[in-house]
This record gives structure tokens, sequence and C-alpha cells, in this order.
């Protein structure tokens, strides 16, 4: 037979519960005599002494430690149960702590408390990510800067190396060092003027006055603010 027994006690931090316990029986078939005649009541005992084993156990746990010991408080009621009845012809099968009911409003107050702290763990969380998120974003960042700074420079080092190389291929071609110089600047000069004809987007041009426009001779014709054709003279 099974026998439900509810038990109100205390714990450790003054919190009142009904733990709700199941207890399975039987009689042995060994000591019938002794079941029939040494007591009258058994589940009555049986009763009493898992509320002996309850409220002397619960008021040394706190509150959080009873909802995570209902297997410890299950075996400690087994065992005492066990050796309180056998000795009178009854076997204890099992023992359960079916149920930890705290009054309800101790159980408001602890989902109350439950979703404020997991509020505050997830704005934990959530300001790490964006903490995360933040640092890597710059790292990227900086990374990309780093990247594009190598890539001008290489850039830049790959037309000095260039020039030179054309610089160095005139002179030994027979061309004076100042005239082979100039004649770089004046196809430098004549490769931007192309490279502005063709731009679809050109607005202006600007012509440095000094040696460089004299190298060039007759107009340099482009178009200028909306379209208009105009000629620029070098001086």
């Amino acid at each position: 037979r099974q026998i439900e027994c509810t038990t109100e006690c205390k714990t450790k931090d003054n919190a009142t519960l009904a733990i709700s316990t199941a207890v399975t029986y039987r009689v042995d078939k060994d000591m019938v005599k002794q079941a029939v005649f040494d007591i009258d009541d058994p589940e009555s005992q049986i009763r009493a002494t898992v509320d002996n084993v309850v409220r002397s156990t619960i008021p040394c746990m706190d509150l959080e430690a009873t909802f995570s010991s209902k297997a410890d408080l299950a075996n400690r009621i087994l065992s005492v149960v066990k050796s309180t009845m056998q000795p009178h012809g009854y076997m204890i099968v099992s023992a359960l702590v079916t149920d930890v009911s705290p009054e309800r409003e101790l159980l408001e107050a602890m989902n109350a408390q439950l979703a404020a702290r997991m509020h505050v763990e997830t704005a934990r969380e959530e300001g790490e990510a964006a903490k995360i998120l933040k640092i890597k974003a710059a790292e990227a960042e900086a990374q990309a800067r780093y990247l594009s700074g190598r890539g001008v420079a290489q850039m830049r080092q790959a037309i000095a190396d260039g020039m030179k190389t054309a610089v160095t291929g005139l002179v030994e071609g027979g061309l004076p060092t100042q005239q082979a110089v100039e004649t770089m600047i004046l196809t430098q000069y004549i490769d931007t003027l192309r490279d502005f004809a063709l731009n679809p987007n050109k607005s202006a041009i600007l012509l440095p006055p000094g040696k460089t426009a004299q190298l060039c001779d007759g107009g340099v014709e482009g178009d200028v603010m909306g379209g208009q054709r105009v000629t620029s003279q070098a001086q």
C-alpha cells in the first residue's frame, strides 16, 4: 500500500513549507504475527515517523537547499521509517518527496527575485556582447586602415620604382639626366590630360605655372562647369 503525508515546517531562513511525501509499504510475510498484534495503526506510525524526520531535517536547511536536497531527504525518510517499521513486520518499499510547497506570497517573491536575477544576467550578457562587437569592429577598422596604408605605400613605391627605371633607361639611351627627368614629367602630364579628357565626370583642370606648363605647346581644352568649352594657354 501507499500512503501520502503532508508535513508543515520552517526552513533555516524562516520560510514556511509544506512537504509532501509518498511512502509505499507491505507486510513481511515472515512476520505477520508482529504486523497484526504489535501495532494497531501502522499508517499513523509511518506518518508520525515521516513528520519527525522532515521536521528535524528541514530546519537545518535554507529554502534553496531544501529544493535541491529532495533526494537526500527522501533517502533519510526511507532509512528511518524502514528501521522503525521493520521490527513490527512492515517492509518499507520506497519513500519519495513528491512536492515542496512554500506559501503563496513566498512563492511569488521567489519568482520575482528569479525574474530580476535573470534580467540582470541578460543585461550583463547583452553588455558583454555589445562590448565584444565594438572591440571587434575597432580591431577590424584598425586592421583595414593598416592594410590600406600598406597598399598605398606599396603602390607609391611601385610608382617610384617605375619612374626610376624609366629615367635610368632614358639616361642609358643617351639623354642627359635633366632632359630624361623633364621627359618623364611631360609623359605624366600628358597621361593626366588624357585621363581627364576620358573622365565623364570632369569639371575642371588646373594648369600649374612654371616650367612644367611651358613644356606643353598650344592650348589645352577641357569641359568646365556645365560643359562649356574653355581653352587655357600655357604661360
